[in-house]
């Protein structure tokens, strides 16, 4: 017996045996070496078979709407019993966490101050065996809201910023956190700006994506949010990138107030530890010696004086001849810029909002080549005056380009005068 989609179910014969077919036998198809017969019984069941299916798709169909009308009925109910469940669900994996990691019950208060000690990332943790994790401490508060983070790379800043960004978060979803004790303030929201990339399918830069998050941050928070800042700027041009940099820290200093994280390279912003009272520098740590360097991975007060960028690309494989020509033009640019004083002209600006030039500092430009800058501060100050005091909110677009013309008009004025 067989079966085909053509001829259904069918009784196969050979050639040899064709002389003991029964009388009954309906003859289907011939082939070359046998025939193939049905039977009346044999077409009754085929039909009874073929028909199971259709039976079978009719009954699935019919026993599924009568359930889902049955389950419509209670639709509430069960909607609150899997929210409910769910909730388990999450609770007892973080209890599981927990358990398992020696996580640690946060205290939540709502006052400003963010205090964690030997805080732990928890997803890096889990990637190394566990005495290999360097666990660091980390507070924030009313003396200090803001951390400029500076260090090498891979010595770990990133890590952390994450580290705490998710500390805060498990606190405020009610789960124990990574960390030996914490106490952390209540957040509205949690502001990250880490990682680079572009936007392609809307035509956007690197940069432009970065200013775009980095915009949302500055208009978005408030002092009771957490902003995690790492390497802004730095898509652009060195001075640029500078200038946005120090810009976004002194509005969040003086504007906002939100506990914040500023990792990066620019040890420029390092100078902001003296100008603004709210801000404190650390650095992730390393050890060099005989020019290799090691990242000891611990935080500690202070700015870093180097980025060992060099030392870096070595260990990740540059050629050898590549690393000492990068040497050799460091030393260089290095020995250029001490005896120019290029770029030490910002943090002796005195352009700091609400803040003041370090004691026996000139009036310098701020990316200037070391020569003063002062000659037009003087003449320029009613213009900076008026600038501060405008309400661009309450204008009109056509005020504000006749104001714009006639001020370019008295920066020019500015400049002649200068200049004679």
């Amino acid at each position: 017996m067989g079966f085909n989609k053509v001829f259904g179910y069918y009784l196969e014969v050979t050639k040899a045996n064709l002389e003991r077919v029964p009388d009954d036998y309906v003859r289907k198809q011939t082939l070359a070496n046998a025939e193939r017969y049905f039977t009346p019984e044999l077409k009754e069941w085929e039909e009874k078979v073929t028909g199971a299916e259709e039976r079978i798709l009719e009954l699935e169909g019919r026993l599924f709407r009568e359930t889902r009308a049955r389950v419509a009925e209670h639709v509430s109910r069960l909607q609150e019993a899997g929210a409910r469940i769910a909730c388990l669900d999450v609770l007892a994996a973080l209890a599981h966490g927990a358990r398992r990691r020696d996580y640690v019950r946060p205290e939540l208060h709502t006052g400003s101050e963010l205090a964690i000690e030997a805080g732990r990332h928890p997803v890096v943790e889990t990637m190394m065996p566990r005495e290999e994790f360097i666990p660091n401490d980390l507070v924030l508060d009313d003396r200090g809201f803001m951390v400029i983070l500076t260090g090498p790379n891979m010595a770990g800043k990133s890590t952390i910023l994450r580290q705490v960004g998710l500390i805060q978060l498990m606190a405020q979803m009610g789960g124990f956190v990574p960390a030996r004790a914490a106490r952390l303030p209540v957040c509205d929201r949690i502001f990250t700006r880490v990682g680079a990339s572009d936007n392609l399918a809307r035509g956007q830069s690197t940069f432009m994506v970065e200013m775009n998050e980095t915009a949302a941050i500055v208009h978005g928070a408030t002092e009771r949010s957490l902003v995690l800042l790492d390497e802004i700027g730095r898509g652009t041009s060195t001075y640029d990138g500078v200038s946005i940099a120090w810009a976004v820290t002194e509005h969040l200093h003086e504007n906002v107030g939100a506990r914040t994280i500023f990792a990066t390279h620019y040890h420029e912003l390092v100078q902001l530890g003296d100008l603004l009272a709210g801000v404190k520098n650390m650095n992730v740590s390393v050890r060099e010696t005989e020019g290799d360097i090691v990242f000891l991975r611990r935080l500690e007060d202070g700015g870093a004086d180097r980025s060992y960028g060099i030392q870096v690309a070595r260990l990740a494989g540059l050629p050898a001849p590549v690393v000492a020509r990068a040497t050799e033009l460091l030393r260089e640019l290095e020995g250029a810029r001490a005896g120019t004083g290029d770029g030490q002209g910002l943090g002796r600006s005195g352009a700091v909002a609400g803040g003041s030039p370090p004691p026996g500092a000139g009036q310098l430009s701020m990316f200037g080549d070391g020569t003063p800058g002062a000659a037009g501060a003087g003449a320029a100050e009613p213009l900076l005056r008026e600038l501060r005091e405008l309400v661009l909110e309450s204008m009109t677009p056509l005020e504000a380009l006749n104001l714009l013309a006639e001020l370019r008009a008295r920066v020019r004025d500015l400049d002649e005068g200068t200049r004679e």
